[in-house]
């Protein structure tokens, strides 16, 4: 049974990547810790901030995808509406918030939801893609793009600032690679989902249920950020972390996997009337 399970999952294009990467990433690793050599770094950094959120658009892109998505557009948008968002909120951030305390972190992720939403907006005013799979796909992918240009950013920081530690680089691109889809993708998926879904079921495009959404992924980030800005130094701090991490994780991907199952759902049964 275990080795039929295991066929399955080599079929599947996601679990292709996935492990391939992966792969990819432990050769890299292994040759900048032998060697020594700093050229490692970039290739190092650059495939620990990709492969999972790679991998993830490459999931929801073979479960739920509307046939008329293709793979360059949904490229593009993993792309243009990372670097877009990275861009944007970056400068804003930069302009706006001079102090990271309780209540900036929420203005940060005020900024970071509207930035990541620039890209899957414009695709949404192009009226071309209609169902909400449409919107799922491109909101996870914006998401998926901001997050890994992020991560990246991350990774350099840290790495010049510990003197070049690879035990650093790993620790940061194994954190945030694993935690990539419960934190941007999952809220910038769950917010055009539902945008998508209004025009879906023709009620008003920017009423009450993507405003709360868009709030509701506003709080989910703002938390995220004071969470992981806590100064963990007890055994009693690090439960509290774990448990508050762990629950805003569960709760941001029952979000996304929610709109998931139900544009899923959609699409099945939209495609079995026009059969």
């Amino acid at each position: 049974m275990l080795i039929r399970m295991k066929l399955m999952l080599l079929k599947h294009r996601w679990f292709q990547l996935l492990i391939s990467g992966v792969l990819f990433f432990i050769l890299a690793e292994i040759a900048l810790v032998s060697t020594g050599n700093p050229l490692f770094f970039p290739t190092v950094i650059l495939l620990g901030a990709f492969v999972v959120p790679v991998t993830f658009v490459a999931y929801f892109y073979e479960y739920v995808r509307d046939r008329d998505i293709s793979m360059p557009t949904l490229t593009a948008c993993f792309i243009f509406g990372g670097l877009i968002g990275v861009i944007a909120a970056g400068f804003i951030e930069y302009q706006t918030l001079r102090s990271l305390n309780n209540a900036s972190l929420f203005g940060v992720g005020l900024i970071e939801e509207t930035a990541k939403l620039i890209f899957p907006v414009v695709m949404f005013v192009r009226w071309k893609y209609q169902h909400e799979a449409d919107g799922l796909l491109f909101g996870v992918a914006a998401g998926m793009g901001f997050a890994a240009l992020e991560t990246m950013g991350y990774a350099m920081v840290n790495l010049v600032q510990s003197g070049g530690s690879v035990g650093t680089l790993q620790q940061v691109l194994l954190i945030r690679g694993l935690l990539s889809p419960s934190g941007h993708a999952a809220w910038t998926g769950f917010v055009c989902a539902v945008l998508w879904r209004q025009r879906q079921t023709k009620s008003s495009w920017f009423g009450l249920p993507v405003v709360g959404a868009f709030l509701l992924a506003i709080v989910l980030h703002a938390v995220w950020d004071i969470v992981s800005s806590m100064n963990v130094q007890t055994g009693a701090q690090l439960a509290l972390y774990s448990v508050l991490l762990l629950a805003l994780i569960a709760v941001s991907l029952t979000l996304v996997f929610w709109r998931f199952r139900k544009a899923k759902a959609f699409a099945l049964k939209a495609s079995g009337a026009a059969a």
